[in-house]
């Protein structure tokens, strides 16, 4: 008789917990979930490359300008099919969706999203939307992290760190800089960089790398060598190119935001699909090189091809002089960031990552070229390695990592000819950027509702508190009018508890009434039918806002009032009361398992 799956797999988590350690089994998850992220990378990519291919079509070439306008549109409004009809669930947008599966869901991610990102992003870029397929891979490896670890039973840390290795391993697979990997993961995802979490993160950084190179051989996205070497006399040049991309990255993330929260007042998918994808269709039609991630575009200006960049642009016509070529550039710059915009805007599902190379290579390159035909400087330039630092000031500004940005554009220089600059620019443009800007993209609206982990291991775990466990809401209910016979008989008498919230008939909160408040009158029944409650309540201390409030914020609340009990109100009504004690008890609990050994 055959044995069910189901019980073999019992049996195998059984032998697992008796002969491997937790420790050693993560470990071997990480190579695991390394090579399965490598593997979504790999697919994604061919998708979107075989997507690509369809519509270079021998029919298709022959009226491709014109198809440039509709593309967008059609690959859009597959993607709003395809998740309305296939997925039937929410697609978040790659990275802030796993950053709040870590801070808000205890690293438990959707089954979906281990696969709708395969066919949503591919559709969206392959069709010409102008977003990237890194972060989308990142998600993909991160929900395949996720569900390994609840598939065998692992807890919240380790799951966690499963995540970050995914996210490292789909990083590494992309780019082939399995270094640089790991700072991202470090970084972005707020890991304890401790020896625990460093070998599965090299573990699933290896594996990836391994099958990325299997499947595809020696290909990479970005084509570069490094022909100038770096000398003393550019470093002025780097500090004014660190300040340039600062500039433009705050650009990027202002253009973002805005656009983003203009599209969300249509509350229609269909209508902000129209807009979005018409406008995109409109520019791409007008500048093709908007079409899609970039790489293209972006290997033409690390070689110095400038002219393959501007072949087709907007008038049409052949360009000689070199200040209408900077104007050309500086166009793309700006309005990349805006097709971006619209893309995400109209539905559609990508990263930002290849749009900030994209943007950080022609801010480079463009900043050269304007001091080597400057008649206030004799300095000749590197036009390619002003390129290549640029696309590492535009991730330190709107990535805001830093050390991602050295370690990326170090490896795939393929050595450290370049350190000096990337530092210096990385650095300065990182500095600026957040002063004017405090959170990166992915997790600007996390931050915004207190649900971002950061490296402070306080906040994160306060972050990480199930606050509804922690409210109590079997209070018994007092109205203004209700006299004080009616409050000792049918609530002190009934109630454990010492304090009682007063409501109206519409449940909105009005005050408290405690037993202090009526201890000195309780037991004289000449007044039971005298005294009311109106006379009697007193307002909170201070009031915790469910939908607002962070466990952070209500943990200062509690400090600056002093009160042991605060009022808890859900869509403006009475919801029920949050105790101290409660929730440095949860506090406790959770830091913990949190700080607790693999």
């Amino acid at each position: 008789m055959l044995t069910s799956p189901k019980i073999l797999f019992r049996k195998f988590l059984k032998w697992r917990y008796q002969h491997i350690s937790n420790k050693q089994f993560t470990n071997i998850a990480s190579a695991v979930i390394g090579l399965l992220a490598g593997l979504g990378a790999v697919v994604l990519k061919n998708i979107t490359h075989f997507i690509q291919r369809l519509l270079e079509g021998e029919f298709i070439r022959d009226i491709h300008q014109a198809f440039y306008f509709i593309f967008p549109i059609i690959g859009l409004l597959v993607v709003l099919f395809v998740i309305k009809y296939l997925v039937k669930k929410k697609v978040g947008h790659g990275i802030p969706s796993t950053l709040y599966a870590i801070s808000k869901q205890k690293g438990i991610m959707s089954r979906h999203q281990m696969w709708a990102s395969l066919i949503t992003a591919p559709l969206t870029v392959g069709f010409g939307g102008s977003v990237g397929l890194e972060g989308p891979t990142v998600a993909t490896g991160a929900a395949l992290g996720s569900n390994f670890a609840r598939l065998f039973h692992l807890n919240q840390t380790t799951r966690t760190l499963l995540i970050g290795a995914a996210a490292a391993g789909a990083m590494s697979s992309i780019f082939k800089a399995p270094i640089a990997a790991i700072v991202f993961a470090v970084e972005i995802f707020s890991l304890e960089l401790t020896l625990a979490s460093m070998i599965p993160l090299l573990l699933a950084s290896i594996t990836a790398i391994l099958t990325s190179y299997f499947f595809l051989g020696d290909d990479v996205l970005l084509h570069f060598q490094i022909q100038d070497k770096f000398i003393l006399n550019d470093v002025l040049f780097y500090v004014f190119l660190g300040v340039v991309t600062a500039t433009i990255s705050i650009y990027f993330s202002k253009t973002y935001f805005a656009i983003g929260n203009k599209f969300k007042q249509f509350k229609s998918p269909y209508k902000r699909l129209l807009i979005g994808g018409f406008l995109i269709g409109i520019m791409v039609y007008f500048v093709p090189p908007l079409f899609g991630e970039g790489y293209e575009t972006i290997n033409n200006i690390l070689k110095g091809n400038v002219g393959n960049v501007i072949v087709n642009n907007i008038f049409q016509t052949e360009i000689s002089n070199i200040w209408i070529i900077i104007l050309l550039l500086i166009g793309l710059i700006i309005f990349k960031v805006v097709a971006m915009s619209f893309t995400f805007g109209a539905g559609g599902i990508g990263g930002v990552f290849a749009p900030t190379l994209f943007t950080g290579s022609i801010s480079g390159y463009v900043f050269a070229v304007i001091v080597n035909y400057s008649s206030f400087f004799s300095h000749q330039l590197s036009l390619t390695n002003f390129a290549m630092v640029g696309m590492a000031g535009l991730m330190a500004g709107v990535l805001q990592a830093p050390l991602t940005a050295i370690f990326l554009i170090a490896e795939i220089t393929g050595g450290y000819e370049l350190f000096v600059p990337l530092m210096i620019v990385a650095s300065i443009s990182f500095i600026i950027t957040k002063i004017y800007v405090p959170h990166n993209i992915y997790a600007a609206e996390l931050a915004r509702r207190g649900e971002l982990i950061t490296h402070d291991k306080d906040k994160n775990v306060l972050m990480m508190l199930d606050l509804d466990k922690l409210i109590e809401t079997n209070f018994v209910l007092l109205y203004p009018e209700m006299t004080l016979g009616e409050v000792v008989n049918n609530a002190v008498v009934k109630s454990s508890r010492n304090h009682f919230p007063v409501v109206n008939e519409a449940h909105e909160f009005l005050g408290i009434l405690t037993l202090n408040d009526i201890r000195t009158i309780m037991f004289d029944k000449d007044l039971y039918d005298k005294v009311k409650v109106r006379s009697l309540m007193h307002s909170a201390s201070d009031i915790i806002y469910y939908e607002k409030d962070s466990a952070e914020e209500i943990l200062n609340k509690f400090k600056m009032s002093g009160a042991w009990n605060l009022v808890v109100l859900k869509n403006g009504k009475y919801f029920g009361f949050m105790s101290k004690s409660r929730l440095l008890t949860a506090y406790r609990r959770k830091l913990i398992n949190v700080t607790a050994n693999l």
